[in-house]
């Protein structure tokens, strides 16, 4: 499974790329607005620091604004991927998008139809929310599977980008229900790294290393 992280901060996305586990970014304008930054700006920094898709979220809600604004989003950079919300006017975009051979990444999915209309537009990548679906009593993690059923069923091409990552319990449940990606805070991804065990462990092993007296150079 791919992990993006969903930032727009490039001083972190450079600290976290140098691990070589990171496959692309996620932002929207609300997180870039957090950071007070030019939002063009952000995108062709964050472009030029990861090689693979960068999602970067119109602002117009209407076709035509969205064309317009997706296009110069992707003049940017050949990674860039353009964010466009799973509305009727989101989708009609996205299937002119796909036509240009633009890159869409539909955001905002909470149901399997939704996210068959979007496969049906051409999308590239489908974001359904987990974490927020989990937030209204649902079960997110059923929405994964059942789009990953829906896709394979018909042989559909777009990538299921699970969104709204809360925990690496999360991360792990995606990757078991079928999802390619999954675009997580950047807390959540430097908690994958940890485990007690892990840390109980490594403290065991060096205590005992050091009563050796010993040095490997």
């Amino acid at each position: 499974m791919q992990l993006f992280l969903d930032t727009p901060d490039v001083a972190l996305i450079k600290d976290l790329a140098a691990t070589g586990l990171v496959d692309g970014i996620t932002t929207n304008p609300s997180l870039i607005a957090k950071a007070g930054r030019n939002f063009l700006e952000v995108i062709g920094e964050i472009c030029a620091v990861i090689d693979g898709p960068v999602s970067a979220e119109v602002a117009a809600m209407d076709t035509a604004g969205m064309l317009d604004e997706g296009r110069k989003l992707a003049s940017i950079a050949p990674n860039v991927v353009v964010k466009v919300p799973l509305t009727r006017d989101g989708l009609i975009a996205t299937r002119e998008f796909a036509a240009e051979g633009i890159a869409t990444n539909v955001t905002l999915c909470f149901s399997a139809a939704q996210a068959l209309l979007a496969a049906k537009a051409g999308a590239s990548y489908i974001s359904p929310f987990i974490g927020r679906l989990d937030d209204v009593g649902a079960e997110g993690m059923d929405l994964i599977v059942e789009i990953r059923a829906i896709y394979d069923n018909y042989d559909f091409d777009t990538e299921i980008l699970a969104a709204s990552i809360r925990t690496p319990g999360h991360v792990t449940q995606a990757a078991l229900c079928g999802a390619d990606c999954a675009t997580i805070p950047p807390d959540v991804f430097n908690a994958l790294f940890k485990h007690p065990l892990t840390e109980r462990g490594l403290d065991q092993f060096m205590a005992d290393w050091a009563k050796t007296g010993q040095s490997i150079l």
